[in-house]
Parts: C-alpha cells; sequence; structure tokens
C-alpha cells in the first residue's frame, strides 16, 4: 500500500525523510513530488546507480563488436590487394569510434530509461495530485507498518494523508 502526504516546507520534508530512513525504510520505498525543483541535502533520498559502469561496458562491448565485424567483413569476402594489408586499423577507426559512442549513447538511454522506472511495470500509482507550493511524499508499506509511519509523518509536520493500494 502507499501513503501519502503533504509538507508546506522544504525542512519538514527533509526530517520526514531522516525520520523514516532511520526506521527502517529504504529509498526506492520514497518517492518525493514538487512542482518546483526541490534540492534535498545529499544521502537524504540516495538511491544507488549504476550508470557509469553501464555505458563504459556498453562502449567498450560495442567497441569489440565493430571491431570484430570489420575484421569478419574484411577477411570473409576474395579480393585481391595487390599486398596492402586487408585489416587496416587506420582506414577503418572512424568506424570504430563513430559506433562506439553510438554504442555508448544507446546504452545511457536504456539505462536511463531502466533506472527511472519507465521499462518497469512496477504497479505504482501515477503521481498525486496536491496543491502547488506543496510537497507530497508518498511511502511504500505495509498495512500494519501504516500507523507508525503516519505518527513519524505527521511528527515531521505532515498533513492530508490519502492511501492508495492494497489494504489486506
Amino acid at each position: 500500500m502507499y501513503l501519502s502526504s503533504e509538507f508546506q516546507d522544504r525542512e519538514s520534508i527533509i526530517r520526514a525523510l531522516r525520520d523514516l530512513r532511520a526506521n527502517g525504510v529504504g529509498p526506492d520505498d520514497l518517492d518525493v513530488f514538487s512542482d518546483e525543483p526541490l534540492e534535498l541535502p545529499r544521502h537524504a533520498l540516495d538511491r544507488g546507480t549504476h550508470m557509469s559502469v553501464a555505458v563504459v561496458t556498453g562502449a567498450i562491448t560495442s567497441c569489440l563488436l565493430v571491431i570484430w565485424f570489420v575484421y569478419f567483413t574484411q577477411h570473409n569476402y576474395p579480393i585481391i590487394t595487390g599486398g596492402m594489408p586487408i585489416f587496416s586499423f587506420w582506414a577503418t577507426g572512424v568506424v570504430f569510434y563513430e559506433l562506439t559512442m553510438f554504442g555508448a549513447i544507446v546504452t545511457t538511454v536504456f539505462w536511463f530509461l531502466r533506472e527511472s522506472g519507465l521499462l518497469r511495470r512496477s504497479g505504482r500509482p501515477p503521481a498525486p495530485l496536491f496543491e502547488p507550493g506543496l510537497i507530497c511524499l508518498r511511502v511504500h508499506c505495509h498495512p500494519d507498518q501504516e500507523d507508525g509511519v503516519r505518527r513519524l509523518l505527521e511528527t515531521a509536520g505532515a498533513s492530508n494523508f490519502r492511501t492508495w493500494g492494497d489494504a489486506s
């Protein structure tokens, strides 16, 4: 189930995030919504990312695939070269570079979509509606944890509570 609440200011949402994290609520169970950019302190809502490793791995993989493909195509056609090398790195260097960067870009787009949750069918409800100027916090919790989470949020200054999802 999801429990959402509204906050008036940045300090109260930071206090609520800190209290929830201290009581065992993970960052993947928390969603913050605001109609304006909201700068949170470091480690307030950290979610691990592997974007840099994925992009470098995608670039290296695409480079190796391109090198293999160029080598394969240049060695599997019976061409009379007149003493010139069959596989010339300088002649195909631009192809290697461009397709390596293409692999990095494709990996970046895919990984961004994956980490943002747009590729997953997580069953999460859509972004809640809230008044302009307010900050909305949505917490994924079990129904037996709802009272404790609600008390933590009320202590931090939350108001206008709503629940979604299975209450069983």
